[in-house]
């Protein structure tokens, strides 16, 4: 299969980017190393239910303040708008 020119520098990219990453910040913290970050998500991209939503997937905007999203610990605060605790939309 031949790939576009763009398409394989895409790709390329993407995997230059993850290889730097994953340098930069070691391996990718295990299950028990992760914090839910509230207020960071785009609408509809939630790990669990809210207090709006019945389930992942859900949220209804973006960086709604009751969704969140599992991260590797300690990078939360390091996301502008990342909160530990929940809040009422």
């Amino acid at each position: 299969m031949t790939l576009k020119p763009s398409l394989k520098t895409a790709l390329l990219s993407a995997a230059a980017l993850g290889t730097a990453f994953t340098i930069a910040n070691g391996p990718v913290a295990a299950a028990g190393e992760k914090e839910k970050c509230y207020g960071v998500t785009v609408a509809g991209s939630n790990d669990c239910a809210t207090g709006t939503s019945s389930c992942a997937g859900t949220s209804k905007v973006d960086r709604q303040t009751d969704a969140f999203i599992a991260v590797p610990k300690g990078l939360c605060k390091k996301i502008v708008g990342g909160n530990l605790e929940s809040k009422k939309s």
